[in-house]
């Protein structure tokens, strides 16, 4: 029998198979799948946006998929459209295929007020969980991020990650990297030894916050609409992603 896994052991799997390099922008990312029904598919197309707007997406890039179009081994169904996101753990398959020595923490709700990330509410630890942590804040209704997008107060999702204080130089590269080719989800990046909105961090490691990959997602299904959603759901080339403003 196929044994369950761990969040962090998948997140090392795909470590192992992500291609994408930001300095070219060719190779494999890592997406989430969501699938609505079809007559959803402009209200979602118009949160797609908002959510760009208001800067809650991890990158510019996404992909709304129609009936019969397939993504990874996933063929949409007859009735439906699947919206593709960017996984944000992408970013720690990357750190992680660099040599930077990288413990992914968790995910969980990051407190906005004034359009400022605050503090977590709530994490769910990598390590402890089979299931990704904004697939269950999201299907628990624990998200605010309508409010976010409306008037910047309310919670999104986010995850963190520490990375080894002496890689520095070399993650500042690689960030700066992933910020000029689009990856807007970056929030921010600890001192040494200092916890990072209230999480706690490794002695000798620094933080890492990463707005999460299904905010757009998160915020479609508060208004009532029916979704089903998938994290980590496969790898994509992210060459079949297109800019948000090219989705209508």
């Amino acid at each position: 029998m196929e044994q369950l896994k761990f969040v962090n052991h998948r997140i090392d799997e795909y470590a192992l198979q992500v291609t994408y390099d930001p300095a070219t922008e060719n190779g494999k990312v890592i997406f989430n799948l969501t699938l609505i029904k079809a007559e959803d598919r402009n209200y979602a197309v118009d949160i797609i946006h908002q959510s760009h707007k208001a800067g809650i997406c991890v990158s510019d890039r996404m992909l709304v998929a129609d009936e019969g179009e397939e993504i990874g081994e996933k063929t949409i169904p007859k009735g439906h459209c699947g919206i593709v996101t960017m996984c944000s753990i992408t970013l720690d398959a990357i750190l992680l295929r660099n040599g930077i020595p990288i413990n992914p923490i968790g995910g969980g709700l990051l407190e906005i007020r004034d359009h400022t990330p605050r503090r977590f509410t709530s994490l769910i630890r990598y390590d402890a969980t089979t299931i990704d942590p904004t697939q269950v804040l999201i299907d628990q209704g624990s998200t605010a991020i309508m409010g976010v997008i409306q008037s910047g107060r309310g919670s999104i999702l986010a995850n963190i990650r520490e990375s080894h204080m002496e890689a520095e130089p070399l993650l500042f590269e690689i960030l700066d990297q992933f910020q000029s080719v689009g990856f807007t989800g970056i929030l921010d990046v600890s001192s040494p030894n200092r916890s990072m909105f209230g999480v706690p961090i490794t002695t000798n490691y620094q933080g890492i916050v990463m707005i999460g990959g299904a905010n757009p997602i998160g915020a479609f299904i508060e208004s009532g609409k029916w979704a089903d959603t998938t994290a980590m759901k496969g790898l994509i080339p992210v060459s079949q992603l297109v800019h948000i403003d090219e989705i209508e």
